[in-house]
């Protein structure tokens, strides 16, 4: 673990790399239950445009938060938004390198604004994107969260994200509107796993102590698992098996706690045939209807 450097300012950096096994993707599969087959099976990404297995996006996303848990800004960080693009693919035994930048600071709330970027050995980008996140010393809830108040149906407090146009007839089977969704709780055997997994040791991932310290029930869940609900949903449901991450827009507006259901659902708002892309809706609610994390994803489902 690296030493924080204390105040933050711009253009402070930390770095970490790793290197991916076929292990580890099967780990992650097993713990976010997306086994699509590109992540998996190496015969049938043999025949899809990667050749070979490759990471599944939020693997890499929770490498990123490793980063920032442990390195820079350091324990107790808590992300409030992430935006993420996977413009390559990252296939088991490169050695990433995987680096987060201070952009930009605002000390009236205690958040701070980071690129975040997983570099591949040739230079290309295996994930990039843009976080923002509550600072360890600062206090919870951050000012621009949302209260996350209790609504039978949490999507409908959210944006109208459907996008008129003229390619909406079905294409592969898919359809506006069309929707998947899955229940799951993660339980602390799961935070064990992932901290193994992914070296993110963040203590408001497993210390009951300092979460209620910081204000918080306890212990909360990583946003690169509730991210992977998202992921299994995409990829072995809607649109189903063979599917490519492109881009993800994550936003936390309420903690989401170990022990506690969660249901998380998909919908696709936009279909462009001629590219093979599709859009969705992504929405996490707990158990109350508390909305936990909520954004868009584009997929591409040439390999579907």
């Amino acid at each position: 673990m690296g030493t924080v450097v204390t105040p933050l300012h711009a253009g402070q950096q930390a770095t970490s790399t790793r290197t991916f096994t076929q292990s580890d993707f099967d780990r992650f599969a097993a713990l976010s239950g997306d086994d699509n087959p590109i992540h998996v099976d190496p015969a049938f990404s043999a025949r899809t445009r990667f050749g070979r297995t490759v990471a599944h996006g939020m693997f890499l996303y929770s490498l990123v938060g490793s980063v920032l848990s442990t390195r820079l800004p350091g324990p107790g960080v808590l992300q409030v938004e992430q935006e993420l693009k996977f413009p390559t693919a990252t296939p088991a035994g490169e050695e990433v390198a995987v680096r987060v930048e201070v952009t930009d600071l605002e000390p009236a709330t205690g958040l701070a604004v980071l690129n975040t970027v997983v570099l591949r050995p040739n230079g290309q980008p295996g994930l990039q994107g843009r976080t923002r996140v509550l600072l360890p010393t600062a206090a919870f809830p951050p000012p621009s969260a949302a209260s996350g108040s209790q609504s039978p149906d949490p999507e409908s407090r959210l944006p109208d994200l459907r996008i008129p146009t003229p390619d909406a007839s079905p294409f592969k089977g898919f359809e506006l509107g069309q929707r998947a969704q899955a229940h799951h709780t993660f339980t602390t055997a799961d935070l064990a796993e992932y901290a193994d997994l992914t070296g993110d040791t963040n203590p408001l991932f497993t210390d009951d102590d300092y979460t209620r310290a910081r204000g918080l029930q306890g212990p909360v869940l990583p946003g690169a698992l509730l991210g992977g609900l998202f992921s299994y949903l995409l990829g072995t449901e809607l649109p189903g098996r063979g599917t490519n991450y492109l881009k993800q827009r994550l936003h936390f507006p309420s903690p989401a706690y170990v022990g506690q259901p969660i249901l998380a659902s998909v919908e696709i708002v936009r279909i462009r045939s001629e590219k093979q892309l599709v859009n969705l809706n992504t929405v996490c609610a707990d158990s109350a209807g508390h909305v936990v994390c909520h954004g868009e994803a584009l997929v591409l489902v040439s390999d579907v």
